[in-house]
């Protein structure tokens, strides 16, 4: 009895603590780094072995990583496109967080709240609206004083997934941007000014008056910056960009997606329905290979410590959304979830819960178990 308890006593501190550490590899939106910096920081508290190295480069430069197998996970507010989901065949759809994109403009005298509908936030980025003081601006503006300026029009010059969700946004009520610029991570911008990541957007309309971009809500508001308030899909109020209004947005979308293997090239949650529906919002997401042994230089203990972390950010994690201006996730996104992660392989077969040595000591506990009671009878009851 003594050596069969002794293993068991060793096979749960093993589960529970290891020594080994490990730096786990991320790369892509630009989006997400607030809260994923922030989930760096907290995990490594409960977990001082594991350190996340986050590459905030973009989306489109994260899933080039992705598809080169030389990161655990990419980071993406753009879902895989055919083609992406063709150079990296097997990769789970994880979504992660959800987020607005604000409409920030620099007009000195003028704070937040500015009123602007779709079309004419399309014609702005078009090139076809050139000054603030534009009849098409002033019509829904009455009373606010705005400028004989021109407009100095900002936006990513770098792979984007939150380009992917604006002018998925502009292409849904504009038939004129749909047709002559389109949807992507990258566009051909008839005008304007680029800057590499939200950050670079922010800093060219923070430091140019008259400038206008578009910038993830926490960037917005870490750096103080006035916006729009955007025309809803029903056409019945102009609304603050908030958790609230994201939040409205995201779940009129959230019950009709597919699973994490599934085909999420057509996903969108932009220009909902609702009175309070914030329409220029977007999902972020994590992916990662189904059989993580194809990622270069990946182990099995560490494909474990990917799992957890992943894990982590869908549950635990989520208490941090809020605080950054991100919407935490629903339950049926949750799942989704969940149901993706568990069919994470290496080398086809089962991550393992611990390590190589417990399993071995595991699978002799049970071995003599199964010897002793064959060859004694021996029998275990409870007693009350």
């Amino acid at each position: 009895m003594l050596l069969l308890i002794v293993p068991a006593a060793s096979l749960n501190a093993s589960a529970q603590t290891n020594s080994q550490s490990y730096t786990l590899t991320g790369a892509g939106s630009t989006f997400v780094f607030p809260l994923m910096d922030t989930w760096r920081v907290e995990y490594n508290k409960i977990h001082q072995n594991i350190n996340l190295n986050y590459q905030s480069i973009g989306s489109g430069a994260g899933i080039k990583l992705l598809q080169q197998k030389s990161v655990d996970f990419a980071a993406s507010d753009a879902p895989l496109s055919a083609s992406d989901a063709a150079n990296a065949p097997g990769v789970l759809t994880i979504p992660e967080s959800i987020g607005g994109i604000t409409i920030a403009y620099n007009i000195p005298g003028v704070d937040k709240g500015l009123k602007l509908t779709g079309p004419v936030i399309a014609k702005i980025f078009m090139g076809s609206i050139t000054s603030w003081n534009d009849p098409e601006i002033a019509n829904l503006n009455p009373g606010v004083n705005l400028p004989d300026q021109k407009i100095v029009v900002a936006h990513r010059s770098d792979g984007s997934g939150t380009t992917y969700a604006f002018t998925d946004y502009l292409s849904k009520i504009s038939p004129d941007w749909k047709t002559k610029v389109g949807q992507g991570k990258t566009v051909p911008w008839p005008i304007g000014t680029g800057g590499s990541g939200n950050a670079g957007v922010a800093t060219i309309v923070k430091t140019t008056q008259y400038a206008v971009g578009y910038i993830e809500l926490a960037y917005a508001f870490q750096n103080k910056m006035t916006y729009a308030f955007v025309q809803n899909a029903d056409g019945t109020s102009f609304v603050e960009p908030t958790i609230d209004s994201v939040s409205a947005d995201a779940a009129a979308a959230s019950g009709n997606l597919p699973a994490a293997d599934g085909d999420w090239s057509q996903v969108s949650i932009v220009n909902q329905p609702g009175n309070n529906s914030y329409p220029i919002s977007t999902l972020t997401y994590v992916m990662v290979y189904k059989d993580l042994s194809t990622v270069n230089g990946e182990t099995q203990d560490k494909a474990n410590e990917v799992i957890n972390f992943l894990n982590y950010i869908i549950h635990d994690g989520q208490q941090y959304a809020s605080g950054l201006l991100y919407v935490p996730l629903p339950d049926t996104i949750k799942k989704i979830d969940e149901d993706g992660l568990a069919k994470i392989t290496f080398n086809g077969g089962a991550v393992p819960e611990f390590g190589p040595i417990s399993i071995i000591v595991l699978a002799i506990a049970i071995m003599s178990i199964i010897a002793i009671s064959y060859r004694t009878g021996l029998r275990f009851s409870p007693k009350f």
